[in-house]
């Protein structure tokens, strides 16, 4: 998990660089202070998910992220897709019934 935060990390500090914008436009944009996206952007974790959202959102990722998120998207998402999903999921039983 730790890899992944440095990686989203790295991908928003890119991103901030590929619209030329200072962190403090990014964050001004975003609704964030500018210590929050300097956090986000170390890769320090603890960042609320709207925080990121909000920042994803003002570099124009958005959409991008929806679709990335989508499970339809996805090749089990696409074999499972003309099943019913049910209303609650619960824990598969670890003993068998047969003893």
């Amino acid at each position: 998990m730790r890899r992944n935060v440095r990686l989203i990390a790295g991908h928003v500090v890119a991103w901030r660089k590929l619209r030329n914008l200072t962190q403090a436009q990014l964050a001004d944009r975003a609704g964030v202070s500018r210590g929050t996206l300097q956090h986000l952007e170390s890769g320090g974790g603890g960042v609320g998910l709207e925080n990121l959202l909000r920042v994803l959102r003002a570099l124009g990722l958005m959409e991008q992220v929806a679709h990335a998120l989508d499970p339809y998207e996805s090749d089990v998402g696409r074999l499972r897709s003309d099943e019913q999903l049910p209303r609650r999921v619960r824990p598969r039983s670890l003993i068998r019934p047969d003893g």
